[in-house]
């Protein structure tokens, strides 16, 4: 495969695009308006600073990001060049058809919401090549949601990303019933290319492995906030001091973005009704109300994470 189009310039989209231009691969982004591309360029730009200063940390051997080189081809030199390289030769398109001819994969990466991610299928279809294979990087639904509508259900499956890619480098590939085998040994085959680990995932999951775990322990996070109990910093200080991980889940919530948080927050609310009342209360205990209250406030006043300068946390 030589080129990726990536549909959505958000956090993840602009890193996939960013990760596979940095490893080569001839990379578009398509965007619905002039105003995604305002929106896009400065993550591009920030991920130019972010790769540089990274590889510039990995040959003082303090850090490791095996989607950048593994330790035993680790160049710097070359690492920056390719970092330049990919700045330079990331395309933006507006113009979906324009941006879709020739692809060989399409990674569609807009919003977590049904709808629009139905409408955008509806469009993408006609406008493919029959070689041209469909990923979705949605973090909580499942692909057979939406294989109907992508006209391809055979060459339709998901591959979801994790954030800060260049150094969390996995891949979690998911078939829906339909994915042909052809299509998934592609999908793995590509994720290798863009220095990814691959990790196939034998049966359709919402939230497939990352997010299944992650996803439950941030809502915990929220809803101790959201329910008066205490607040992110003290929150996230129990969750660092009491296991040594390295960041707490107010931290993560603003490198994912909290229009996404909010996103998976909706998504998550409409579970209780869809199982049997009596579990309702021992398997949803979560304030959803007021976590979306709590997070609608914050993206109203432009606060939208680390990508703006503030979430829970300011940042320079």
């Amino acid at each position: 495969m030589q080129k990726i189009v990536v549909a959505g310039g958000g956090v993840l989209g602009s890193q996939i695009a960013f990760q596979a231009a940095y490893c080569g691969l001839n990379v578009t982004i398509w965007l619905r308006s002039e105003e995604s591309i305002s929106r896009t360029k400065p993550k591009l730009e920030q991920l130019e600073k972010t790769y540089t200063d990274f590889i510039n940390e990995m040959s003082k051997k303090t850090v490791l990001g095996n989607g950048i080189a593994t330790p035993d081809n680790f160049d710097k030199k070359s690492c920056l060049k390719k970092v330049k390289d990919a700045a330079k030769n990331i395309k933006i398109e507006l113009d979906l058809a324009k941006a879709v001819k020739n692809a060989d994969l399409v990674i569609e990466s807009v919003t977590e919401q049904k709808q629009t991610k139905i409408n955008f299928y509806k469009k993408l279809a006609p406008l493919l090549d029959a070689k041209t294979i469909i990923a979705t990087n949605s973090s909580t639904m499942l692909p057979s949601t939406f294989a109907v509508y992508t006209g391809r259900p055979e060459k339709y499956l998901a591959i979801h990303f994790a954030n800060s890619i260049w150094k969390n480098n996995t891949a979690e590939i998911m078939a829906q019933p339909k994915t042909s085998t052809k299509t998934f040994n592609a999908a793995m085959k590509i994720a290798k290319s863009i220095n990814m680990i691959p990790l196939p995932i034998a049966q359709e999951k919402s939230g497939y492995l990352l997010n299944s775990m992650l996803v439950p322990f941030l809502l915990s996070a929220l809803d101790l906030y959201a329910s008066g109990v205490s607040d992110p910093e003290s929150i996230d200080i129990a969750w660092t001091a009491g296991t040594g991980a390295p960041k707490g889940p107010f931290v993560i919530i603003d490198a994912v973005g909290l229009k996404t948080t909010y996103e998976i927050v909706e998504q998550y609310q409409k579970v209780p009704s869809l199982v049997n009342p009596l579990l309702k209360k021992m398997m949803m205990p979560y304030n959803f109300k007021a976590m979306k209250k709590i997070l609608s406030e914050r993206i109203k006043e432009g606060k939208l994470g680390e990508q703006s300068g503030e979430g829970f946390y300011k940042y320079n």
